[in-house]
């Protein structure tokens, strides 16, 4: 007995805690370009903001608890990857990201030199910028 060939996934949404709401917010929806689908305030003492692409079920939904969130760096090659259409997409994004102060950072794995830039956000996750989809 094992699961069905396609189980009945409507969405994926990665949630991750903060408490750099606001600053990753920023980064997320400013500099990113990701679009906020949703907030809320004070939600059981939780405040957040959703983002997703248009047409897409795959969000990411960042909270803060007002008691303190917290959040853990990326560890390594733990990676949100961002596939955009051409280098030039991911240069211009990642030229947002430095007028703003955020530097990219060298990957751990070698599999992303010369097809991606990485960038950390204000939680030091790690953001990977690909140009390269399909080439690999």
């Amino acid at each position: 007995a094992g699961l069905s060939a396609v189980p009945p996934i409507l969405r994926v949404r990665v949630a991750w805690q903060t408490d750099r709401l606001a600053e990753c917010a920023r980064f997320y929806g400013e500099l990113l370009g990701l679009v906020t689908l949703g907030r809320f305030d004070d939600h059981a003492g939780y405040d957040g903001v959703f983002f997703g692409l248009p047409g897409s079920d795959v969000q990411l939904e960042l909270t803060s608890h007002r008691a303190g969130s917290p959040a853990a760096p990326s560890a390594g090659d733990d990676l949100l990857v961002l596939y955009l259409e051409a280098q030039e997409a991911a240069t211009a994004v990642a030229r947002r990201c430095a007028e703003a102060g955020v530097d990219p950072v060298a990957p751990e794995n070698p599999y992303w030199d010369g097809r991606a830039i990485v960038v950390p956000d204000p939680d030091g996750r790690l953001v990977v910028l690909d140009w390269g989809l399909g080439e690999g």
